[in-house]
C-alpha cells in the first residue's frame, strides 16, 4: 500500500481496502485458535481417540505457531512482507484441508501443526504491512481500532462460527472454511499489496532462531503439560526451566551478534515494553473469559454449541464499538496510557460482574452485562496497545516487532490455559472434597471453581492497567520523543502496502 502524499500520480489509494484484506487474513488466524474447540467432541466421535489426546488438537497449534513468531517475522522483514503473506495464506488453506480430510488422529495433529507454521508465517506480515502503511497518527488510530477489533473479537467469532458449521454441516468445515479466507485473501493481497523494494538482505541470525524457537516451544509445551500433569510433574518442569534458560540464552546471543533476529531496542523502549506487556496479561484474561464462561454457559446453563456462540456476539460487538469508535478516535489526543489503563479497569470489572453468575442464573440479567462491559475494556486494550507497540518501528524492523505483539499473545494466551486450569481444578476438588456426594454442595462447589477463575482473571486484567500506568509515558512527553526521532528514522515513517 502507499500513502496518498507517495502515491504515483493517477493511482488510486486503496489502502482502506488493503487493510479489509490484512483483517479477513488476521481473522481467519485469530478465529482458528477457537473454532476447532467447539469441534473437538464431533472430530473425537469421528476419529475416536482418547480424551488424553484430545488436547493435542489445540496444543499443536499452539507450539507452532506461538515459536516460530520471531523466525516468521523476521523471514517477512528479509523475503517482503507481500511475498511471505500469500505463502502464509496458502499455506495454511493446504493444511486446512489436509485436516478438513483426515482419517485420523495423527493427520489431523499434523494438520493443525502444519497451519501454526504458516500462521507464524502469515501474522506477522499482515500486521508488518499495517505498521508501515499507516502513519498518520489519526488514520493509524482508525487502523489499528479496526485491526484490534478482529484481534481481540476474532475467538468469540470463531466459536460462533464453529458452532453454526459443526450443528449445521460437519465438524471438517471448521477446517475447510478456511479456504474461503485464503482464497480472498490471496486474490485481494496479489491485487492490492506492495512492498517496498530492499536495499538489501542482511544474514538470519541462526543461533538466534534456534534459542528461542526451542526456547518458546519448551514454554509452551511445559504450560500445557502443566495443564494435564500437574505442576510438579518433571515434564513441565524440565520443559518450562529449560525453555526459560534458552531464552536467556536468546538474550545474551541477540546482545552480540551484528544482525540479531529479534533486537533488544524493540522490546526495551518503555512505551512498547508496556504494550507488549498489556498484550500478554488481557490474553491471559481473556481465556478466563472464553474457557469457564463456555464450560458455565454448556455445562451449567445447558447451551448447545450454536447457543453458545451466539451467547458471546455481545462481545465482539462491543469490542468492535469500542475499538473503532472510541480507541481509534481518542488515541491521537490522550494517548495510549490512558486508554489500556482504563481498558484493564473496564475489563477486570466486568470479570468481577462473572462472581454474581450461580446455578440458575440467566444469561441476560447476568452474563450479558458482563460480557458487553469486558468487550468495552478489551477493544480499548488491543486497538491502542497493537498500534503503540508498533510505532516508531524501523520499516526493516517492522515484522520481527509485529511478530513480538502475536508472541506476546500466544504465550499469555498459553500462560492463561494452563494457570488457569489448575487453579480452576484445584477448586473445584477441594470443594468436591467438603461437598462428600451431596448434589447441593457440589453445585456450589462448581460454582466456587468458576469465580475463583473468573476473579483470577479480573487480576491479570488489572494488571493490564498496572503495566500502562508504570511504563507507558504520558501522551505528551511520548508525542516529543516520537517527534524528535522521526527525522531521523526515515525508513520507520514511509508507508509500504497497496497501489
Amino acid at each position: 500500500m502507499t500513502s496518498p502524499a507517495s502515491a504515483a500520480p493517477g493511482r488510486k489509494d486503496h489502502r482502506w481496502l488493503g487493510l479489509a484484506i490484512i483483517a479477513i487474513a488476521q481473522l481467519m488466524v485469530v478465529l482458528d485458535a477457537t473454532i476447532v474447540n467447539i469441534a473437538l467432541p464431533s472430530a473425537q466421535q469421528a476419529l475416536g481417540f482418547a480424551d488424553e489426546q484430545r488436547q493435542w488438537v489445540i496444543t499443536a497449534y499452539a507450539l507452532a505457531f506461538g515459536s516460530l513468531l520471531l523466525l516468521g517475522g523476521r523471514l517477512g522483514d528479509l523475503f517482503g512482507r507481500k511475498n511471505t503473506f500469500i505463502i502464509g495464506l496458502v499455506g495454511f488453506a493446504l493444511a486446512s484441508v489436509l485436516g478438513g480430510f483426515a482419517e485420523s488422529f495423527e493427520v489431523l495433529v499434523a494438520a493443525r501443526a502444519l497451519q501454526g507454521v504458516f500462521g507464524a508465517l502469515l501474522a506477522p506480515s499482515a500486521l508488518g504491512m499495517l505498521t508501515t502503511t499507516f502513519i498518520d497518527p489519526r488514520e493509524r488510530g482508525r487502523a489499528f481500532g479496526i485491526f484490534g477489533s478482529i484481534a481481540g473479537s476474532g475467538a468469540a467469532v470463531g466459536m460462533l462460527l464453529g458452532g453454526l458449521l459443526t450443528e449445521y454441516s460437519s465438524w471438517r468445515w471448521c477446517l475447510f472454511v478456511n479456504v474461503v479466507f485464503a482464497v480472498v485473501g490471496v486474490i485481494g493481497g496479489a491485487v492490492l499489496l506492495r512492498t517496498p523494494p530492499r536495499a538489501q538482505r542482511p544474514r538470519i541470525d541462526v543461533a538466534g532462531v534456534v534459542t528461542i524457537t526451542a526456547g518458546l516451544v519448551g514454554i509452551v509445551w511445559g504450560f500445557s503439560a502443566a495443564e494435564t500433569d500437574g505442576w510438579d510433574s518433571p515434564l513441565a518442569i524440565g520443559l518450562l526451566v529449560g525453555g526459560a534458560l534458552l531464552v536467556v540464552a536468546f538474550v545474551l546471543i541477540e546482545r552480540r551478534v551484528a544482525q540479531p533476529l529479534l533486537p533488544l531496542r524493540i522490546v526495551l523502549d518503555r512505551d512498547r515494553g508496556g504494550a507488549l506487556l498489556a498484550i500478554s496479561m488481557s490474553s491471559i484474561g481473556m481465556f478466563g473469559i472464553f474457557l469457564f464462561l463456555t464450560y458455565y454457559l454448556q455445562g451449567t446453563l445447558g447451551f448447545g454449541a450454536l447457543q453458545t456462540g451466539l451467547a458471546f456476539l455481545p462481545m465482539p460487538a462491543s469490542i468492535m464499538l469500542s475499538a473503532t469508535q472510541i480507541g481509534g478516535r481518542l488515541l491521537p489526543r490522550v494517548g495510549p496510557k490512558l486508554l489500556i489503563g482504563a481498558g484493564g479497569m473496564l475489563g477486570a470489572a466486568g470479570l468481577l460482574l462473572l462472581l454474581r453468575t450461580e446455578a440458575d442464573s440467566t444469561y441476560a440479567a447476568v452474563v450479558l452485562p458482563a460480557l458487553i462491559v469486558i468487550g468495552l475494556g478489551m477493544g480499548l486494550i488491543f486497538s491502542s496497545a497493537m498500534n503503540t507497540a508498533t510505532t516508531g518501528v524501523a520499516r526493516q524492523d517492522a515484522g520481527v516487532a509485529s511478530a513480538t505483539v502475536n508472541t506476546g499473545q500466544q504465550i499469555g494466551g498459553a500462560i492463561g490455559t494452563a494457570l488457569l486450569s489448575t487453579i480452576f481444578a484445584d477448586a473445584l476438588d477441594r470443594g468436591m472434597s467438603d461437598a462428600a456426594g451431596d448434589p447441593s454442595a457440589s453445585a456450589e462447589a462448581l460454582m466456587t471453581a468458576y469465580h475463583t477463575a473468573f476473579t483470577v482473571s479480573a487480576g491479570a486484567m488489572l494488571l493490564v492497567s498496572v503495566a500502562a500506568i508504570a511504563l507507558i509515558r504520558p501522551h505528551r512527553e511520548r508525542q516529543a520523543r516520537l517527534a524528535a526521532v522521526q527525522p531521523n528514522a526515515p525508513s520507520g515513517s514511509v508507508p509500504t502496502v497497496a497501489h
